[in-house]
């Protein structure tokens, strides 16, 4: 989000809980990418917070969660105290969630990794949502890498190298034939909250549908032989693949993570490693 629209989107934020009677005196800002988590204090609230054009996301997440929670699924919850649903309020959108408080961990043992993400896939079997494919994903990076304009610094080897993996990988995964459920679509560590509780999954925006080696291609390698259910050979490509859509993000002009660039120069250099020995 852009540095001078922050102190606009807390105050959305703010103002979105004591509207509906949620007392805060204070409103910390945790996380900042293309939307921001606010933990508002006394209330016990995080709050999600995007540019209102992203209001179609905020409801699909909201929504998952919502049906997710139903089947016991591992995943962060919603403030009970208010209606599950996006809040508009001056250009953003805001929805309301559970603040966890952070267990402290060296961490992620794979063993509990995988078996979250096992309870994860389960819960998302028992619903049905429409929900993009990932290919969609893979199309949505191969059109950032056929436009220069968008992502000028990309060198013109290197962009043939992302078009063509991301082409051959993905037509490869979807010829194997591998059964296709929801999946979460990004449950790295970074979307993975330690709580006393146990480990629960946020960020739900990002689901599609596919095999469950495209989730399981987001985690740690030491999760993969806890995930009994995983095909290896599927898992290698799909692991390539992720890493591809992963770099082509970190070439887009508009890209804000930091050190973005670098991590794209590493990355790539991890795909023609991953590739050579493929």
């Amino acid at each position: 989000m852009k540095a001078s629209d922050v102190p606009r989107a807390v105050a959305a934020a703010v103002g979105t809980a004591t509207a509906l009677g949620l007392s805060v005196d204070d409103a910390v800002v945790l996380h900042d990418s293309n939307r921001i988590a606010v933990r508002l204090r006394p209330c016990g609230v995080l709050a999600r917070v995007a540019y209102v054009a992203r209001r179609a996301d905020a409801e699909f997440e909201v929504e998952l969660a919502r049906r997710l929670a139903e089947t016991d699924s591992p995943v962060a919850g919603l403030e009970p105290r208010v209606e599950p649903r996006a809040y508009v309020r001056d250009g953003f959108v805001v929805t309301l969630w559970t603040y966890y408080e952070p267990v402290p961990s060296p961490g992620l043992a794979p063993a509990e990794y995988a078996r979250a993400l096992v309870r994860l896939h389960a819960g998302m079997r028992r619903i049905d949502v429409p929900a993009p494919h990932f290919t969609d994903r893979v199309a949505q990076a191969q059109r950032l890498v056929g436009d220069r304009a968008r992502t000028p610094e990309l060198g013109e080897a290197e962009r043939g190298l992302l078009g063509d993996t991301l082409t051959r990988l993905s037509r490869e995964i979807g010829d194997r034939g591998a059964d296709e459920q929801l999946l979460h679509g990004e449950p790295h560590p970074g979307n993975v909250l330690r709580t006393e509780t146990g480990q629960l999954f946020i960020d739900l925006e990002t689901c599609c549908r596919g095999p469950v080696e495209f989730d399981l291609a987001h985690a740690p390698e030491q999760v993969d032989e806890h995930y009994r259910a995983a095909d290896p050979d599927l898992l290698r490509r799909c692991r390539i693949l992720t890493l591809a859509i992963a770099t082509t993000w970190r070439w887009d002009r508009d890209d804000q993570l930091p050190n973005g660039r670098r991590l794209g120069t590493q990355w790539l250099d991890r795909i023609r490693a991953a590739l050579g020995h493929y």
